[in-house]
């Protein structure tokens, strides 16, 4: 096997997560990105501008490195989940426009230091606080993952489309009734396992 840096591993993954993220706005109109796709209202807009304030504390304050970007949401007296969605007044472009100057604030980071350097996450407990930079990498590289997999799920219910990018869909290219009678087949073999219990005899 050849051997590879960890640092460029690690901006693989981080830089993948990051544009499946914003690929989930392209095309939509400003309601979609917006609207509350779920009962705690997760929305996509939301998630890009909560991916943004998550890159800036870990890999930005917790290494003595703010990014110098104004996050005012992060403010005292401010409602809770304030990060997880957009005002009226704050465009797409003004929280991409954001997030491009977090993440790149995040990489001179990533650049400058050891992925053995300690940092001090500010908002965790005195005494437990200390982290790695690899460890703050990591951390952020599963939590903006796993943001992407709710903006992926938000996408297709709003238009069909899937996937890390538009030539990267990661699903069989059937057509609509492919699908149709796929997903068929998926409702009949739920009812049928529902039907036999815990058991696994037909009730």
């Amino acid at each position: 096997m050849t051997p590879t840096d960890p640092k460029a591993d690690l901006r693989y993954y981080l830089q993948s997560a990051r544009d499946a993220l914003l690929w989930k706005l392209e095309g939509l109109s400003e309601y979609d990105i917006r609207r509350p796709a779920t009962p705690t209202g997760t929305n996509l807009l939301g998630l890009v501008k909560h991916a943004a304030t998550v890159e800036s504390g870990y890999l930005g304050d917790t290494f003595g490195r703010p990014s110098g970007v104004s996050l005012p949401w992060l403010g005292d007296g401010v409602e809770p989940n304030a990060d997880m969605w957009a005002a009226a007044d704050e465009s797409r472009e003004v929280v991409v426009e954001l997030y491009h100057r977090v993440w790149a604030h995040a990489d001179a980071t990533i650049d400058a230091l050891a992925l053995e350097t300690v940092g001090k996450v500010p908002w965790w407990p005195e005494g437990r606080d200390e982290v790695t930079l690899h460890h703050a990498v990591t951390r952020v590289i599963a939590d903006t993952h796993r943001h992407a997999g709710h903006a992926d799920i938000i996408r297709e219910l709003t238009d069909g489309a899937v996937g890390m990018s538009e030539d990267n869909v990661g699903v069989p290219m059937g057509g609509a009734a492919w699908w149709e009678e796929y997903r068929g087949r998926l409702e009949q073999t739920a009812r049928k396992a529902e039907g036999r219990g815990a058991s696994g005899r037909v009730r």
